[in-house]
Parts: C-alpha cells; sequence; structure tokens
C-alpha cells in the first residue's frame, strides 16, 4: 500500500447562513470572525464546529459510537480504556489522554495524530456588519410582562473549506490496526457525511452541502486547493475564478503534476461562469454525487 497514492484532499464550497457564535457582548450575539489586512472582515466556522457535526451525523447516519468520553482525570477526554477500535471519531481525528501526576510516576499525555484534518469554514464574500432584532413578545404577551430583547449578527454568504485524509494512517494506531475492510467503511462513511453536511444552530438547520469541490488522491497528503478558492462578483451573481485553480494544477509532485488525479464536482445553475469552469475541467467535472463516487471507488481501490 505504500506505494499507492494516499493523499485524498478536496476544497468544497457551499452556501449558508450564519454558521458559528462567540462570546458575544450583553444582549449582542457574534459571529466569529477574521479580519484581512484590506480591511475587510470575513465570517468562519471553527473547524470544531464543523467536526462536532461530522460526529453528529456520523452517529446518526451510521451508528458511530459517541459514548466514548469521561472526566475521570479532570478533563474532559477520551476513556484510556477504548482505542481506535471502539470510537470512529478517535481513529479520524485523533486524541490526547492525559496521564495524573503522582509521587512514584511522571504525568504525561498519550497522543494519536489526526489522520482528517479540517480547515476553518471561511466566508467568501465580506462580512458588512447585519444584525437581526430579536424579541420575545409573543410569550411576553402571555404573561403581559415586557419581552426581552437580543441582537444578532447575521451573515449569508459562500463558504469553504478543505478535508484532508491521510489514507496510510486511517485504522492504525500502534499495535492496534484494524482490517482494510473497516478502514475503507469509515472513508466512505465520512466521505459520504461529507456530501450532505448540515448544521444545527439556533433553530435552523444550515446546508453545508457542497455546491462546489475540487481535489482527489495524490501521492502527497496536503490540502492543494486550501486557499486558492476565490468568488468574483458577476451582474447576476458569482464566478469561480478559475485561473488561480488551473495555475495550481500545474504544481508537480516529481515529474506528474497534480491536475492528472484533479476531479472537480459542480450543482448545476450556482455560477455564472459554469460554461468556462466546464471548459477548464474538460473531462474531469461531472456532479456532486459523481465526484464523491469516483472518490470513494479511489478509496476502494486503494484499501483491495
Amino acid at each position: 500500500m505504500e506505494n499507492k497514492k494516499s493523499g485524498l484532499t478536496i476544497s468544497m464550497i457551499f452556501k449558508a447562513q450564519s454558521l458559528n457564535y462567540g462570546e458575544g457582548i450583553r444582549n449582542i450575539a457574534e459571529l466569529k470572525k477574521l479580519s484581512r489586512g484590506d480591511g475587510k472582515i470575513y465570517t468562519f466556522a471553527s473547524r470544531q464546529a464543523l467536526r462536532y457535526d461530522i460526529a453528529r451525523l456520523g452517529n446518526k447516519m451510521f451508528g458511530w459510537n459517541l459514548e466514548v468520553v469521561d472526566k475521570s482525570k479532570g478533563t474532559v477526554q477520551f476513556q484510556d480504556k477504548l482505542s481506535i477500535k471502539d470510537s470512529e471519531e478517535m481513529d479520524l481525528f485523533g486524541y490526547m489522554k492525559t496521564a495524573k501526576k503522582s509521587d512514584e510516576e511522571v504525568g504525561g499525555s498519550d497522543i494519536r495524530s489526526a489522520a482528517v484534518r479540517l480547515s476553518n469554514a471561511i466566508s467568501l464574500e465580506e462580512y458588512k456588519s447585519d444584525m437581526d432584532f430579536l424579541n420575545n413578545k409573543g410569550l411576553a404577551d402571555r404573561i403581559n410582562e415586557f419581552p426581552n430583547l437580543a441582537n444578532v449578527e447575521q451573515h449569508l454568504s459562500y463558504y469553504t473549506y478543505t478535508v484532508t485524509i491521510d489514507l496510510q494512517k486511517i485504522g492504525v494506531d500502534g499495535n492496534i490496526e484494524l482490517s482494510n475492510n473497516e478502514k475503507e467503511k469509515r472513508v466512505t462513511q465520512l466521505l459520504e457525511i461529507l456530501k450532505v453536511l448540515n448544521r444545527e444552530i439556533r433553530g435552523r438547520e444550515e446546508n453545508l452541502s457542497p455546491v462546489f469541490v475540487i481535489g482527489g488522491l495524490y501521492n502527497l497528503n496536503t490540502p492543494y486547493f486550501l486557499g486558492r478558492i476565490k468568488l468574483e462578483n458577476m451582474e447576476n451573481g458569482f464566478a469561480i475564478n478559475t485561473n488561480i485553480l488551473e495555475d495550481t494544477m500545474n504544481l508537480k509532485i516529481g515529474e506528474n503534476c497534480i491536475e492528472q488525479d484533479t476531479k472537480v464536482g459542480i450543482v448545476k445553475n450556482i455560477f455564472e461562469n459554469e460554461k468556462e469552469i466546464e471548459d477548464v475541467f474538460l473531462g474531469k467535472i461531472s456532479n456532486v454525487q459523481e465526484f464523491f463516487e469516483n472518490l470513494e471507488n479511489d478509496v476502494k481501490e486503494y484499501y483491495k
């Protein structure tokens, strides 16, 4: 398996609203935001938030075991008695188990690095301080009381994030190694989750399913298209900057360009330059369902 391509990476675009809130001030709920040097502000959903929803859907769709944590050592962490055999989450996203210090022994940590890495999901459209004024007047009127007031920041935008998976690390932890069938099952389940990912937040269910996805299975495990996805304003909507993606595909690993291993999936009638995208990725482009099916077939071939 060492000679096979083992670096799976995909970068995605999805459209959603107000995905991740921070601490806030008084009765103002603030979105998590990033400031850039040009003065523009962008909102983001943290990788921890994405991981939470991936694990939640893993449990809902495939019965992933989430009863794997406790606080017996003072902090909430994965249980010592459990391993990657017992938890898809521990296998995919890694873990750290701390050890208590005592007079006889030195404390430390048992760490297993993540085989699956997520970036933050960062908005592709600038945040312009939209606010939503809320109150609970309907409830307050029932008992003739004054309503409570709140202000909530809102941002409807396209977002992008990247997932990288080191297929060599899946199902391997020290002396433990799972069967190839189990490794394949866990990766394909993760891909199925990413295809239909959603987020439950503040009474809403936001759709994080991709409308554009690019990536593939490569010799080197690296997020090639992270930071390479950019939208451009058009008269009737948005266009994907294909020049950046074309230049990225010219990167070489040894003698081979990553272009030959790159595939693209797109939802029709979303982006204004759809025809240009189809021309640039001629022979590599399909709908999102076919993209994930092809990627799952590559994973099955790897673990065959």
